[in-house]
């Protein structure tokens, strides 16, 4: 076992020698800066933020580099940044309502106080690869001066409409169904009750806090899947989006020692509510809800988990749990990519002793098999030895 091993030091001081050379590329072409990755890179920015759990954008685009570009492990990175990192107060709960708005849109209403906000999307553009972006990204100069005054135009437009409403024209469409007593409300908690799932193991069955702070960490992609599969009938959600919202909203503190709350910066935020399945409730037959959040803009990430957080929810309304999706410990167990990853990653690392004594006893298995098989065709060899014998004294 330690002739196997050895020299091992050496050879993995080369490998990251080795990995830092491919990171870099040619040397031809210049480096790719941080900056550039936080500015032109910002959707997978906003992954790696919302699912490490941390929220700064030129760390993120650190991370982002040193992974070669590879999320996971850059969520990784973030996640390991994060532990080192001393907490010396709560912020206060987002308030959404109040939020800066870039984008705002729902599918349930045509008509909605405030109007629809498009904003920066890909909804609209046409999946066709488009090969000017590969002169070094940029339009010729009299070209790319009309493209910037048009741009900026529109930016301006957009957020001159944003700012004018006081945040009173645009009202959460969700909360306008909840006046008319046609949408289930939420149990608004104290949030000096939440427990933190970082610093305190799951228990399950889970409670909806626990639920959605480690949707907010999950992969996207397996919160996608899954919500995908609620549409596809293993799921209790028939869904509708009420809302989805882009913007920058402030964070607040209240020190006890000050006496007062303050604010301390604007982060930018995605948020996803769906209309969902109604049920009956104590008052009636109300329609109920999902809820989606995360870091910068992250709609598909948001609208998944809007799907499969409302797919737990099961046990609320005494629903049958059928389905992946509304089985929290299948779920919740498994959503976290940095322990997905790591957990098929270390299969990669030395299993000597183990396969070794997985291989013995395979081996000893067969061997005691075949002498079993051995000894059953000597016996069988024997008993027709003496049925020729017998035959033959007759």
């Amino acid at each position: 076992m330690y002739v196997a091993v050895k020299g091992g030091e050496k050879a993995i001081e080369n490998a990251h020698l080795y990995l830092d050379d491919y990171r870099r590329g040619d040397r031809q072409i210049a480096e790719l800066s941080v900056a550039q990755i936080q500015e032109q890179l910002p959707l997978a920015i906003s992954r790696v933020m919302s699912e490490g759990s941390l929220y700064d954008p030129e760390l993120a685009a650190l991370a982002v580099k040193q992974s070669a570009g590879d999320l996971i492990e850059a969520i990784f990175l973030l996640r390991a940044y994060r532990t080192t990192l001393s907490r010396f107060s709560d912020s206060l709960p987002l308030d959404t309502s109040q939020i800066f708005l870039k984008r705002r849109v729902s599918a349930v209403y045509k008509d909605v106080p405030g109007g629809q906000l498009l904003g920066p999307t890909f909804d609209y553009t046409h999946r066709l690869l488009d090969f000017t972006l590969m002169a070094d990204g940029e339009l010729p100069l009299t070209q790319q001066e009309q493209h910037s005054l048009a741009t900026d135009d529109v930016v301006e437009a957009t957020l001159e409409k944003a700012t004018a409403h006081d945040n009173e024209n645009f009202p959460h469409i969700l909360d306008l169904l909840v006046n008319e007593g046609l949408m289930h409300a939420p149990n608004v908690a104290s949030h000096s009750k939440v427990s933190d799932i970082t610093r305190e193991p799951m228990q399950f069955p889970s409670n909806r806090a626990e639920r959605l702070q480690l949707l907010v960490r999950g992969d996207e992609g397996f919160l996608l899947a899954l919500g995908y599969s609620t549409q596809r009938g293993w799921g209790r959600t028939h869904p509708f989006m009420g809302e989805m919202r882009l913007g920058d909203v402030e964070v607040w503190l209240a020190p006890e020692e000050m006496g007062l709350e303050i604010p301390i910066g604007t982060i930018e935020v995605t948020e996803c509510e769906m209309v969902n399945q109604f049920v009956e409730s104590t008052e009636d037959v109300q329609f109920t809800r999902g809820y989606g959040f995360a870091f910068g803009y992250c709609e598909r990430k948001a609208m998944a988990m809007a799907l499969v957080e409302r797919a737990l929810r099961a046990d609320e309304w005494d629903e049958e749990r059928v389905s992946p999706a509304q089985d929290d410990e299948f779920v919740l167990a498994h959503c976290d990519n940095v322990e997905s990853s790591g957990f098929v990653s270390h299969l990669k690392l030395p299993h000597y002793v183990d396969f070794q004594a997985e291989l013995d006893l395979l081996r000893k298995i067969r061997a005691e098999r075949a002498a079993e098989k051995l000894a059953e065709s000597a016996c069988k060899s024997a008993n027709s030895e003496q049925i020729a014998l017998q035959g033959a004294t007759k």
